[in-house]
């Protein structure tokens, strides 16, 4: 296999939204260099191609959750759209661009003056009635700054009885969702680092990561049954999509803010995880999801993935230094 510093060389030879990320977690470079390179994501590459596709109300294609020209047909015969509000802020969040820029700041009014929920016509920082996009909005308004404890006083009351969440509880369901809950849990984790959560907070972000370590990341409770085997199979952007992969940088995200050990039921995920990886040195991307984008960040399905690749090392650090430090 070539050497970890090809493989790092490969990743920063790329965008500033993964180049920054890769001297905070695989460098372990100073704040005040990865934060440079962290202030590049509005003016150049990804961040900014996005940015340049906003409207001039704060909106992507004129819609909260789908575009404003969009239509079942669509739907039906090309797959699910990404290129609307919800999506767009929380690409901007994985790209990591500085929430106390002036254009973060701008977007954050605008968006909340003028964009309203297909659902119900709420304003979008007041969330709507699916868990799934809520727990996108609590941790896309945490990250930028904006009070979104009524969402989370909302996800806190809608909890299943299994610890999780299910977007499809409204309509009867009495079981949590892995997708759901890891939208959720990635929305409570964020309103946690931005304000330090509460303790009703906290204790359901430790329910959900229950429910999701309680089936090993990927298999039923009931049967020890892989649940899907989509989940084994890794893709970007994830939107609202479960894999392992996504659970597991998850977990480390957590860990690394709460300080708590890694848990022993993430050891099979893991290895897989390990499994995976190609002889190069890179992870592969094994699909993408239909549907209409703004622009394609990586090479291609069975190709190696930057994002893919950027996820999997630092899991795999932060696990084996834990393993390391413990020995």
């Amino acid at each position: 296999m070539p050497s970890e510093t090809s493989v790092i060389d490969w990743l920063l030879a790329s965008d500033p939204a993964i180049r920054w990320q890769v001297l905070r977690d695989l460098l372990d470079a100073p704040e005040p260099v990865w934060s440079a390179e962290r202030q590049k994501v509005e003016t150049e590459g990804w961040g900014a191609r996005l940015l340049s596709y906003q409207d001039e109300d704060g909106q992507w294609a004129g819609g909260s959750f789908v575009p404003s020209d969009f239509t079942r047909e669509e739907w039906q015969a090309t797959g699910q759209p990404w290129t609307a509000t919800n999506f767009s802020l929380t690409q901007l969040r994985e790209f990591g661009l500085d929430p106390k820029s002036e254009r973060a700041k701008a977007t954050v009014a605008l968006v909340g003056a003028n964009c309203r929920w297909d659902e119900g016509g709420q304003p979008f920082w007041e969330g709507e009635v699916e868990e799934c996009i809520n727990g996108r909005t609590v941790g896309d308004g945490a990250y930028f700054g904006v009070d979104v404890s009524p969402i989370v006083e909302r996800l806190l009351g809608e909890r299943q009885a299994d610890g999780g969440w299910n977007c499809e509880r409204a309509r009867g369901s009495v079981r949590s969702s892995f997708h759901t809950t890891i939208n959720v849990l990635e929305g409570l984790l964020e309103f946690e680092r931005a304000t330090g959560g509460t303790a009703q907070s906290r204790e359901a972000r430790r329910s959900g990561e229950e429910y999701l370590l309680a089936r090993h990341l990927m298999r039923r409770l009931s049967t020890g049954e892989l649940v899907d085997e989509t989940f084994l199979q890794f893709l970007h952007p994830n939107r609202w999509r479960f894999d392992v992969l996504r659970a597991l940088d998850y977990f480390r995200a957590s860990a690394m803010l709460t300080g708590v050990a890694p848990d022993p039921r993430l050891t099979e995920a893991t290895e897989y995880l390990r499994s995976r990886r190609l002889e190069d040195g890179r992870w592969p991307l094994d699909w993408r999801a239909s549907g209409r984008t703004w622009f394609v960040m990586d090479d291609g399905e069975g190709e190696p993935s930057r994002w893919v690749t950027l996820r999997a090392l630092r899991v795999l650090k932060w696990w084996d230094d834990w393993k390391a430090a413990v020995a």
